[in-house]
């Protein structure tokens, strides 16, 4: 029987007006309770807001294996003035579905969506089922790496966090995010004579820090690097703030500094350095990231400055950190193996924030790399964190649960999927670790440019994984 995916946006927009940024995401685990409720289903919440709901099975079916349908709650908002109270206005656009101004947040809300909606439907044939979802999946996916070892029974799991359409998702990189500090002494302004300035850059494409590291796009975290490392080392200057980046798993976009200069001299300078700036983004990425531009404006003076030190250490330890890929595979063609990105620079009360994202295929190559990033800080007196370390994951290709996966592909949509490992970390190394024997499929409607304001979703895409969705669920049973 064919199911309809008009449940699925429905639900989609509802989840949209729930505001769920990482770390925030108390008000969508509330609204999944709910749902269960409404549904009289059984449910648990843990103390991290992961909520599991269970349905019965299909009558008939009831000594068929577990099935869980794993999602995410949290969205990576960028573009939002206010993303704790600001719903996503999610339009339709020549066959995809965008958001106005921000992120849409199909990035994992359309596989939760379908989740849910097989929870509600009584047409949709499946054997005993659990649907969770976890928290902070964006930005150190405490969520899964805190899941009780008892929380589900299930041992077949479809993850529904896929963005490659014709894939199936069989390997996923490792992932460590580290926070740095670099202590700052803010100095008091005394001079009167110092000349002001905001430099932007802006209109960079960004974009996730793992699918799209390998696509020549510009940081505006190293472009911001750049620029300032060449006026420090000519004149005297002094930064009052520096921020970039929108999210720490996020290519940065964006970046303001407001800096001051004590000479003509100087501002002749800065102001033939930002035309140099845009000469060479032109020249290096006007094919791969063409609306990356720089700008330079005076403004009021800042009360205070950093000092010296601590400007040094910053441009220093921007200017160490490899920023992009840093190994390609030698055994998956075309694919990247180790990278780095640096998500945000941020001027705090008493430091500079860096936050850095290492990916890698190989574990022991992440550890080594993000070892060396931290070294690189405490070298010169700053301060490192681990707050996320997800391990690789690899599933076997050859298993019976991928080969059904890929027949219904096949049967449903007339094309086998491609079984590929992605330069993304996804939660299926903690559920490796946590729930043994487990086995995993990730599969997903084809989402374009995650984690940024141009994200959109392929329409006919999402009817499509429904449809196999639907399938594997009743050949499951």
């Amino acid at each position: 029987m064919f199911v309809s995916t008009e449940r699925v946006f429905a639900i989609f927009k509802e989840l949209n007006q729930i505001p769920r940024p990482s770390h925030h995401e108390e008000r969508v685990a509330d609204y999944l309770c709910q749902f269960a409720q409404r549904l009289n289903l059984d449910y648990d919440r843990d103390s991290h807001n992961c909520v599991v709901i269970r349905k019965p099975a299909t009558p008939g079916h009831e000594h068929a294996e577990p099935v869980v349908l794993l999602n995410h709650m949290d969205m990576v908002c960028v573009g939002m003035a206010d993303p704790l109270n600001s719903p996503v206005e999610a339009y339709v656009d020549g066959g995809w579905m965008k958001a106005r101004g921000t992120s849409l947040g199909a990035d994992n809300g359309i596989g939760l969506s379908m989740a849910l909606a097989v929870l509600e439907s009584q047409d949709i044939v499946h054997g005993p089922l659990e649907v969770i979802t976890t928290t902070n999946e964006e930005d150190g996916m405490s969520g899964a790496s805190n899941l009780s070892p008892d929380f589900i029974k299930g041992r077949k799991v479809i993850n529904l966090d896929s963005e490659d359409y014709d894939t199936i998702t069989t390997g996923a990189a490792g992932a460590c995010l580290q926070f740095h500090r670099i202590p700052v002494q803010w100095q008091d302004v005394q001079e009167t004579d110092r000349l002001w300035f905001r430099i932007h850059f802006m209109g960079g494409l960004g974009g996730h820090s793992g699918v799209d590291i390998n696509k020549g796009r510009a940081s505006a975290v190293e472009m911001a690097c750049r620029l300032l490392t060449k006026i420090h080392e000519a004149h005297d200057m002094d930064i009052a703030q520096f921020n970039a980046g929108e999210a720490n798993a996020s290519i940065a976009s964006a970046a303001e500094i407001v800096v001051a200069v004590s000479s003509p001299a100087a501002v002749s300078f800065v102001e033939k350095q930002v035309e140099q700036m845009n000469l060479w983004l032109k020249s290096h990425y006007g094919q791969t990231d063409p609306g990356m531009r720089c700008t330079i404006e005076r403004c009021d003076a800042h009360p205070r400055v950093a000092d010296k030190a601590a400007v040094d250490t910053l441009l220093y330890c921007l200017g160490h950190i490899p920023q992009g890929v840093v190994a390609m595979s030698q055994v998956m063609e075309n694919t990247v193996e180790t990278s780095n990105n640096i998500g945000r620079v941020g001027t705090q009360d008493d430091h500079f924030f860096v936050s850095t994202h290492t990916r890698s295929f190989v574990d022991e190559d992440m550890e080594i790399l993000s070892r060396r990033i931290a070294e690189c800080f405490a070298k010169r007196g700053g301060e490192s964190e681990i707050i996320m370390s997800a391990p690789a994951w690899q599933e076997n290709q050859h298993s019976d649960f991928l080969k059904l996966t890929s027949d219904t592909f096949d049967d449903v949509l007339g094309w086998r999927p491609r079984m590929v490992a992605m330069h993304f970390v996804l939660e299926a190394g903690f559920f490796v670790q946590k729930f043994p024997g487990i086995e995993m499929a990730s599969i997903g409607p084809r989402i374009v440019e995650p984690h940024s304001a141009s994200e959109r979703v392929e329409l006919s895409t999402v009817d499509d994984i429904w449809k196999v969705l639907v399938e594997l669920l009743g050949r499951l049973a």
